[in-house]
């Protein structure tokens, strides 16, 4: 099963208002995770775009793109690279401020050459994935695509396609 035939995953995904603060819609992906079928699908839609892409690693933003990303990059035969929180990574790292939807963050990645595909699981208000775009290249990585599981749409004036060439 996958998306392509009809599966919807969208009834496995849980909405938790004002999480972890109010104000906050926060999107619940572990009853997705948990089920063969919808994370298999949820699996298959990410990784189906860059079947032919050429894609060498595949890059999962913590903590719930760690999850999709390894199923991806398995699913395509390629290498995983962490983008993690700071303090995460044995050094030497890349690191890159960034502010986030509730706060401040910082993300660290080893350096490294290559070309990149960035999974995480929700694209809000663009931030976080960014900043992994831009910490991707001061790596040494060219990111060639970005998935996301989950797109609120609420990134103001983020376009993917400014930060990275479709695929």
């Amino acid at each position: 099963m996958d998306l392509r035939n009809g599966f919807d995953i969208k009834r496995y995904i849980r909405s938790i208002p004002d999480y972890p603060k109010p104000g906050i819609m926060f999107r619940d992906i572990t009853t997705l995770l948990s089920n063969l079928h919808a994370f298999r699908a949820a699996v298959d839609e990410l990784a189906w775009p860059f079947l032919r892409g050429e894609i060498d690693y595949v890059a999962g933003i913590e903590a719930r793109g760690f999850i999709l990303g390894g199923a991806v990059a398995h699913n395509l035969g390629r290498g995983f690279i962490p983008i993690r929180k700071k303090g995460k990574l044995p050094p030497p790292v890349v690191d890159i401020a960034y502010d986030l939807e509730y706060g401040t963050g910082v993300l660290e990645m080893q350096a490294g050459q290559g070309r990149l595909l960035l999974v995480d699981d929700v694209l809000a208000t663009g931030g976080t994935l960014a900043a992994s775009m831009v910490l991707s290249r001061q790596a040494g990585y060219v990111v060639q695509g970005i998935g996301v599981l989950i797109d609120i749409g609420i990134a103001p004036g983020f376009r993917c396609e400014d930060h990275v060439p479709r695929i």
